[in-house]
C-alpha cells in the first residue's frame, strides 16, 4: 500500500514538473532570412599599384594607362556616358559611377573618370535622363550605371570583359548628384561614396548611412552653402560610420569637379578614399588619418572618424 501511494505521488510530481517545464520552454527564434553580408574571408587582398606617396597621388595621373568606351544615350536607366578603364593591369577591379548636378552634363564631372581609372578602377561618368532630375532620381541612375558596368564586365564581347568585381562598388556625384550619392550610400550596395558639394532639400535618410563616405565641400559655395548642406549632411551620418569632411578654402560650387589648382588635392584625397574602402588598401590610410590636414592652406576644414 505504501509503495502504491509513493508511486502515485512520484507520477503526480513528475507531471507537475513536466508541465512547468513545458510552460517555461523558450523556442529558438527563426534565423534571419536575409542575413547581412559577411566580411571578406578569402582572397581579400585587393591592393594594386606601387606604394603611394603624396607626390604620386597629386600627379596628373596614376600608374595605369586609360582606355574609354562611349555609352549611348539610348541606354536604359541613365543618360549615357563614358566608361574609363585601366589598360595595362589585370584582375578584377572595383567600379565607380559618377553623376553630375542640376542642368549639368557629363563634362562637368568627366575629370574624375580618367583620374580614378589611372589608379586601378573601372569608372563610368554619366549624363542624366534629364538635367532637372532630383537627387532621388540621380541615386537610381547611379545604381543603374553600376548595373550597366557589371553587365559589360559579364559580356565576353566588351572591352571591360571580366574586369569588374561586383561586390566592390563606389559612387560619386556633384551638387544634386552629390545628394544622389548620399541617398545611394544610405543603402547596403556601396563600399564607398564621395559626394562633391552635395545639394539636397527636404527629409533625407542620411542618418542610416553605413557606407564609408567622404564629403568634399566648397567653403564659399553659394549654390549649396556648407552651413545648410555639406556640413549638416556630414553631421547626420552616424559617428559609427567611417566618414570624413574635406572643405576646400574659398572654393565655389565647382571646386570639387577636378582640374585647375585643386586637381592634386582632389586626386590625393579622392583616390585615397576609394583605395582604402573599395580596395581595402590600408597603405592609403596615412593620407586620411594622422596628418594635420588644415596645415595645407587649400583646406579650410577637415573632420574625420579616424582611425579607419
Amino acid at each position: 500500500m505504501m509503495n502504491s501511494v509513493m508511486d502515485r505521488f512520484t507520477i503526480a510530481a513528475s507531471a507537475v514538473l513536466f508541465s512547468a517545464s513545458a510552460w517555461s520552454f523558450t523556442p529558438t527564434p527563426d534565423p534571419d532570412p536575409t542575413p547581412p553580408p559577411q566580411p571578406c574571408q578569402v582572397d581579400c587582398d585587393f591592393t594594386r599599384g606601387p606604394n603611394p606617396t603624396s607626390s604620386y597621388l597629386e600627379a596628373n595621373s596614376g600608374p595605369y594607362s586609360v582606355g574609354t568606351v562611349r555609352v549611348s544615350s539610348s541606354v536604359n536607366g541613365f543618360g549615357g556616358g563614358t566608361i574609363h578603364y585601366p589598360t595595362n593591369t589585370t584582375g578584377k577591379m572595383g567600379a565607380i559611377a559618377v553623376v553630375p548636378g542640376f542642368t549639368a552634363g557629363e563634362s562637368s564631372i568627366a575629370w574624375w573618370g580618367p583620374r580614378l581609372a589611372s589608379h586601378g578602377f573601372v569608372v563610368i561618368t554619366i549624363a542624366t535622363n534629364s538635367g532637372f532630375d532630383q537627387p532621388a532620381s540621380r541615386a537610381t541612375q547611379l545604381s543603374n550605371a553600376l548595373d550597366y558596368v557589371i553587365s559589360q564586365s559579364n559580356s565576353s564581347s566588351s572591352a571591360i570583359s571580366g574586369m569588374v568585381d561586383a561586390s566592390r562598388l563606389g559612387a560619386m556625384g556633384w551638387s544634386m548628384g552629390g545628394g544622389g550619392a548620399l541617398r545611394l550610400a544610405s543603402g547596403a550596395r556601396l563600399s564607398a561614396a564621395i559626394p562633391l558639394a552635395p545639394w539636397h532639400s527636404g527629409s533625407n535618410p542620411f542618418d542610416q548611412i553605413e557606407t564609408p563616405t567622404m564629403i568634399i565641400a566648397c567653403e564659399s559655395d553659394s549654390t549649396a552653402p556648407v552651413g545648410s548642406h555639406a556640413s549638416p549632411f556630414y553631421n547626420r551620418i552616424p559617428a559609427s560610420t567611417d566618414k570624413a569632411y574635406l572643405e576646400i578654402n574659398n572654393g565655389d560650387h565647382r571646386c570639387a569637379n577636378g582640374g585647375g589648382s585643386n586637381g592634386g588635392l582632389l586626386g590625393k584625397y579622392g583616390v585615397s578614399w576609394m583605395k582604402r574602402f573599395i580596395d581595402r588598401d590600408t597603405r592609403y590610410q596615412q593620407f586620411l588619418c594622422g596628418p594635420n590636414h588644415e596645415a595645407n592652406t587649400a583646406i579650410s576644414e577637415y573632420r574625420d572618424t579616424c582611425a579607419y
